[in-house]
This record gives structure tokens, C-alpha cells and sequence, in this order.
């Protein structure tokens, strides 16, 4: 048989992976611009971070005759898609984008990390570490946007769906480095808040009525593996980069920052994200430090698909409030 037309991996409607190595991405894609954007006068544009991994990201900059003299929070954002599919260009995306900016008047980074599985896990976690690394420095990266506008000292770590398991990778990497003195690489990188959006986390062991659709559930292991690089025994559902609380998982009061956001909804990975929640208070974090937005009723991807119901709108609000520091 061609090995161009056998399939070695699918997971309809996501992905499909042939033995030849020729990858089909079956969602639709919809890539738009950096731009001004003119609802919310929010300026974008696509900066690179790393030449040599052909790492960039999309930079927004709210408008700053709204926030004069004042250095603003960064939000270093990572989008979904299970690790195999998504763009910081994405229409959906890059307009929740803008909507953060100018609401909570800071700058963000939309970070186009490497997908699997031309670029297997851990890809994905070392391009979030040197874009983290990238906006985070007080030393003045060349950008002159982050340069000119960005506070060092508040730098806030978001993720969606496969986003949400980058983020908490990445801020776990932050502050492992604190404990040692630095990151590996002369400075250590300090994280102010992580927010979580229906967190891409899994677990061997299943909480009773935690699958909602089996076969959903069943992708969703498979397609942690296939991301790993190595099939379906690659990387199981208790790697503790896909379950943070597993059994022998760091602990999650190692996590390098200071507060904690996680944000659920009806859909398959509902349990594990509050399971997560519960993780963390477990592990020492306190009320106030962490929080639980339960967005009960609601899909998946409804703040990016419905941004004006009333509970896009409520998570929205959470988020800029988490962002300015207001409870």
C-alpha cells in the first residue's frame, strides 16, 4: 500500500498523520493580519523571537493614549489545539486577543510555538520558555515595544485548552529556575500569575463520570502520544506534563508564580482542570492565591466562538480583573 495514503494517526475532526510523514490538518484555518484593530484600537504585529528555531509571536499594544506613562502588564499567551494544530494568527484567536489587550490594558504576546509532530513535545515547552524568557527580560529586548512599554515585574503566563498545559509547563520551569538562581541561562524569569483555560490535562486513573464521551477521551490520551513523537505507548496519560498531579509530579507549589487562575467548562477535560484547582490547594497554595472560574453549561471554545454571551463575557472580566490585580 502507498505509505502516502495509509494513515498512521487520526483524530477526525483534528488531525490526520500518514506513514509517509505527510500531515493533514483538518480543522479549517482562517490566518488573518496584524493590524490596528478598529474596535478596540489595539495595534498588532508579528515580531521574531528566535531566528534559529524560526520561533515568532503576535505583539499587542493597547492604546496608550488610554494607559499614558505607565509601563503595562504582559500576558504571554499560548493557543490551543492540542499541540498539533492552532496559530497565534488564527481570526478567533488573534480577536481575543485584541479584546484582552485593550480591557486589561496590557501588552500581550500570542506565541506561534512549534506543533507536533514535525516538531514533537518538548518543542512546544522550549519555544514557551524562550518566548517567556523574551518578554520577561529587564534587560531590554530588542523589540522596541517591549523595550519602551513593558513592566518586567508583571508578567502574566495564559493558556487555552493545549495552551493551558504549555503555560503550566513553562511556569513550573520558571520556578524550578528561581529555586536553583537562575534558568540555565544567567537569569532567573518571575511570573506573576498563570491563567488556565480548559487546561489540556489527563489521567490514567478516571474520577467516576469524569468521561463524558468516551471516544473523546480515548483521542484525546492518543493524542498526547502522537504529540510525544512516538505512538500510542510513547507517553502515557500519568506523564506528568500532561497530569501535574500524578503520582511522583513535581509539586505544584514549585509553580513560579504567585497567583493561579484555572478556568473550566462543560467539555472533556473539565475534571482534570479541577482536579488541578484542587492540586494546588493540596500542595500548599491558599484561597485568594488560587482561583476557579466554572464556566457550568458552556462548550469548550465558547469565549473565543461566542465572545458576547454573557459567560465569555464573565470569563473576560475574571481575566482582566487577574490581570490588574483585583480580586
Amino acid at each position: 500500500m502507498d505509505p502516502d495514503a495509509e494513515i498512521a494517526f487520526e483524530f477526525v475532526p483534528v488531525i490526520r498523520h500518514y506513514k509517509s510523514g505527510r500531515v493533514e490538518r483538518l480543522i479549517p484555518s482562517n490566518p488573518v493580519p496584524p493590524s490596528v484593530d478598529a474596535a478596540t484600537g489595539v495595534s498588532s504585529r508579528d515580531v521574531t523571537i528566535d531566528a534559529a528555531t524560526g520561533l515568532w509571536g503576535r505583539i499587542y499594544l493597547p492604546d496608550l493614549a488610554k494607559c499614558p506613562g505607565v509601563r503595562l502588564p504582559v500576558v504571554i499567551y499560548f493557543h490551543g489545539g492540542g499541540l498539533v494544530v492552532g496559530s497565534a494568527a488564527e481570526a478567533s484567536e488573534h480577536a481575543f486577543l485584541n479584546r484582552l489587550a485593550a480591557r486589561a490594558g496590557a501588552l500581550a504576546v500570542s506565541v506561534e510555538y512549534r506543533l507536533a509532530p514535525e516538531h514533537p513535545v518538548p518543542a512546544c515547552y522550549d519555544d514557551a520558555w524562550a518566548a517567556v524568557r523574551w518578554a520577561a527580560s529587564d534587560k531590554g529586548p530588542a523589540d522596541p515595544w517591549v523595550r519602551d512599554h513593558a513592566d518586567a515585574a508583571r508578567v502574566f503566563v495564559l493558556g487555552f485548552s493545549a495552551g493551558g498545559n504549555v503555560a503550566h509547563n513553562v511556569t513550573l520551569r520558571a520556578g524550578l529556575g528561581l529555586e536553583e538562581g537562575d534558568d540555565g541561562g544567567g537569569a532567573a524569569v518571575r511570573v506573576k500569575g498563570m491563567a488556565l483555560l480548559h487546561p489540556y490535562f489527563l489521567a490514567a486513573t478516571r474520577a467516576e463520570g469524569e468521561v463524558k464521551v468516551p471516544w473523546v477521551r480515548e483521542k484525546l490520551e492518543e493524542l498526547w502520544a502522537f504529540a510525544c513523537g512516538g505512538g500510542r505507548n510513547a507517553a502515557g496519560p500519568d506523564d506528568p506534563r500532561v497530569n501535574p498531579v500524578a503520582e511522583g509530579a513535581p509539586s505544584l507549589r514549585r509553580l513560579g508564580c504567585e497567583r493561579v487562575l484555572v478556568c473550566t467548562a462543560d467539555d472533556e477535560l473539565e475534571v482534570r482542570g479541577k482536579a488541578y484547582y484542587e492540586g494546588l490547594l493540596a500542595s500548599g497554595w491558599v484561597e485568594g492565591e488560587v482561583e476557579l472560574l466554572d464556566s457550568a453549561g458552556e462548550e469548550h471554545e465558547f469565549h473565543l466562538h461566542r465572545p458576547d454571551s454573557p459567560k465569555a463575557l464573565g470569563l473576560m472580566d475574571r481575566l482582566v480583573a487577574f490581570i490588574q490585580g483585583k480580586q
